[in-house]
């Protein structure tokens, strides 16, 4: 049967990222400056990002070395193992051999520090004091918040007000981190409370958040964003997680048939995904299929235009597959997944046929959950869990139709801070809830009309 665990010494980490805009067929349309609609140049990214950063998000190389300050934190918890999931093999009957790269042995329980680290340490050299940021589940916030606290920075966390609820050990451990949380939409900025003046009870959303860490970063001068998805040198950071992938399969003799992710902002279905889909360019035969839940299906019933990243209007406008910027979906328990758009490089991966994406009910996400739970033992955050039904699934079909394939995903996190999601579950209190068309049409109505 060979190794449960396929591990890597600290010796083979990857000492650079891989950059997909130097093989992709065709590249992302720019992003536009949303007063003149002319694309973004550096000077429109200054005033929130780094130079260092800004480099990277614009990059064609293939390769970007990783800075050795980066290198020595990523020692903490890379290299991260893939496993054979051989219980959950038994469990299925299927003669499929399924495989997972588990991101959640990183301090922060996530995939998330993969790119945490390297955007705080850019900061830092350029001299900046704190980062504002937003995050949906926690995972993203507990991660910057780690992250500031091993390079001395201050971090403020605007906390989607749905999730600040639901989980506040998330929010506990970005306080212990050193890091000041707020319930967004919040009364700190303006556009959180102009929000509110509106609506006094919306739950928040992913859109809403940015648009308040981004308010705070453009006007603090010591202040600046950082993002943990959805940009181009976010994706570039988690690619470790794919090239480290590769070098597992080459010890064990194997290579993926099909290769899934769950997908929200698109970090970690980049992260294990680019580096494979490098090969497929160059003639591999793979399928990469984006998983993302039914509520907030950006991919699958989303339109493929320009649109601002946030909800009031503050962030270039971005070419991607889209709900409209204003869409606030239902309170999910996979509050990673609630975003209205996806990362460019996704989308036009996605556009060109590249990848796949399908959708899934939150109910049935968590009954594969639990599956995976009592055969492999680890509880996966309910984002990752769209990635394990997805892999079930697969293996399921490969049962029925007597097909040996090897399947590949990510395990992006752990769920031990998110056990009411489980609790809510298997007390039935969980319910499906898919967009309808015609709010889907709503928001869409609303977008700006780009020529292009």
């Amino acid at each position: 049967m060979g190794d449960t665990k396929i591990l890597l010494p600290e010796r083979e980490i990857p000492k650079k990222w891989y950059n997909i805009m130097a093989d992709m067929p065709n590249l992302p349309k720019p992003p536009l400056n949303p007063a003149t609609k002319k694309p973004v140049g550096p000077e429109d990214l200054t005033p929130i990002f780094p130079m260092g950063l800004i480099e990277q998000e614009v990059s064609t190389e293939r390769w970007i070395d990783i800075p050795e300050e980066v290198l020595q934190i990523y020692t903490l918890w890379r290299p991260t193992p893939l496993h054979r999931a051989k219980r959950l093999e038994e469990a299925l009957g299927t003669p499929a051999k399924i495989y997972y790269k588990y991101e959640g042995v990183s301090p922060a329980g996530s995939h998330k520090p993969n790119t945490s680290v390297p955007q705080a340490y850019y900061n830092k050299i350029a001299g900046i004091k704190r980062i504002a940021t937003e995050t949906g589940a926690g995972q993203w916030g507990s991660a910057m918040a780690l992250a500031g606290s091993l390079f001395g920075m201050e971090i403020t966390v605007y906390m989607v007000k749905v999730s600040y609820n639901q989980k506040p050990y998330r929010r506990i451990a970005m306080e212990t981190w050193g890091a000041k949380v707020y319930a967004s939409p919040s009364e700190f900025t303006q556009a959180g409370k102009k929000i509110l003046e509106q609506d006094p009870d919306n739950p928040g959303s992913l859109g809403i958040a940015i648009s308040e860490a981004v308010e705070d970063a453009a006007t603090h001068s010591d202040t600046n964003y950082a993002l943990g998805s959805v940009l181009n040198h976010v994706l570039l950071h988690q690619t470790i997680i794919g090239l480290e992938a590769k070098k597992q399969f080459e010890l064990v003799g194997d290579y993926p048939d099909v290769i899934f992710g769950c997908c929200g902002g698109g970090s970690n279905l980049a992260g294990v995904s680019f580096p494979f889909i490098q090969d497929k360019i160059n003639g591999k035969e793979l399928k990469v299929v984006a998983v993302e839940p039914a509520s907030c299906p950006t991919l699958t019933k989303g339109e493929f235009r320009y649109d601002f990243g946030d909800t009031a209007g503050l962030t270039p406008l971005i070419m991607m597959y889209t709900l409209g910027h204003d869409f606030v979906p239902p309170g999910i328990h996979a509050g990673g997944l609630r975003y209205h758009g996806d990362a460019p490089l996704i989308c036009q991966l996605y556009h060109d046929g590249i990848i796949e994406a399908k959708a899934y009910h939150q109910t049935a996400v968590f009954e594969a959950a639990v599956l995976f739970a009592r055969s492999e033992g680890i509880i996966p955050a309910p984002e990752s869990a769209h990635a394990v039904k997805a892999a079930i699934d697969e293996a399921i079909q490969c049962k029925e139709e007597g097909k040996k394939k090897t399947i590949f995903f990510n395990l992006s996190g752990h769920g031990y801070l998110d056990l009411q999601a489980y609790a809510d579950y298997l007390e039935g209190k969980l319910e499906d809830y898919e967009y309808p068309e015609e709010k889907i049409k709503e928001a869409l109505a609303k977008l700006p009309v780009i020529d292009i």
